[in-house]
């Protein structure tokens, strides 16, 4: 019998919005594993929402900085969702970024150890200090910085829930341009609603596509209407879901959310030609705040009944 419980059905129920029979049937065919039993539920056609295993799960926020060329996303930690939305806090992640920008460090233990823009002291005792005034742990978890001959956009969501830099090369200098600098401002704004995981499809791994036709193949296997059909339809069918995937994940083939009517590709290819000169994406780098952390558990009842069990 495969090892899960109900509370396990329950979170892969959460995990996909599959109905919870269908959660059953995929755990037990999987002997309990999540990630498996996730790729069953698509192969078996079951309309599945998208996976929140990378859910907000951490306070603290995103910061950006930029002079234009050349721009930084920095991602601080704390305990709070309330010190997260202070002043204090804020306030020095919005210097952090512009640290990066101005120091261009290699490494965390680099920003950490750069005096700081906005203290009498390193980055690391300016860390500390607000430790000190707001009474929780802060940390710096992650930073990315562009430079570019063209543009660097930034944009932030939610007070500091989602973070954005686009970076954009020219020809020559647009960032006087306010046709371009608000497609660049849009596009940004694009990427923290939608999401893309690669900027173009050469960037998709094989095995990521290998992976996909390996799912919709299985899809059509399970649909009596479909798994009859001869090998070179069923190819075109292949190569169509691939193409569908492709436009989903990757930036430049998605349509622009404020004009559907193109993408993003032509809508930089529009303004090119406007403006007379090359406008191309170089990449993109998107932060969702706490992405892939855990919140420290706040059920005492459960976490006394642990450790009972273990003594």
């Amino acid at each position: 019998m495969a090892a899960f419980t109900a509370k396990d059905v329950m979170k892969l129920r959460e995990i996909t919005g599959a109905g919870m029979m269908k959660c059953k049937e995929a755990l037990t065919a999987t002997d309990g594993d999540f990630d498996k039993a996730s790729e069953y539920l698509r192969e078996m056609g079951v309309s599945i929402a998208a996976k929140k295993a990378s859910r907000i799960a951490s306070e603290g926020a995103v910061a950006a900085y930029t002079d234009g060329k050349v721009g930084a996303l920095v991602e601080v930690n704390c305990e709070t969702d309330f010190v997260g939305k202070g002043e204090v806090f804020l306030g020095l992640c919005q210097s952090l970024a512009k640290q990066v920008v101005e120091f261009n460090p290699s490494s965390n233990e680099e920003l950490l150890a750069s005096k700081s823009l906005s203290f009498d002291g390193t980055v690391t005792e300016q860390i500390n200090s607000v430790t000190t005034a707001t009474g929780e742990k802060v940390a710096l978890r992650r930073f990315t910085r562009s430079e570019v001959e063209g543009r660097v956009e930034t944009y932030i969501h939610m007070g500091g829930k989602i973070g954005v830099l686009l970076t954009v090369k020219t020809g020559k200098d647009l960032n006087d341009n306010e046709e371009f600098k608000t497609a660049c401002h849009d596009v940004a704004m694009h990427i923290a609603a939608f999401g893309p995981k690669y900027t173009y499809n050469e960037e998709v791994p094989a095995e990521e596509i290998e992976h996909e036709k390996e799912i919709l193949r299985a899809q059509i296997m399970n649909d009596p209407k479909k798994a009859n059909k001869p090998a070179p339809i069923i190819e075109k069918m292949l190569e169509g879901g691939v193409a569908k995937m492709l436009k989903e994940v990757c930036l430049i083939d998605q349509d622009f959310v404020k004009d559907p009517s193109v993408t993003i590709a032509g809508l930089f290819a529009k303004l090119s030609k406007e403006l007379g000169t090359e406008i191309s994406v170089v990449k993109f780098d998107r932060f969702v705040m706490g992405e892939g952390l855990e919140k420290k558990s706040e059920n005492f009842a459960e976490e006394i009944a642990k450790l009972s069990s273990n003594n």
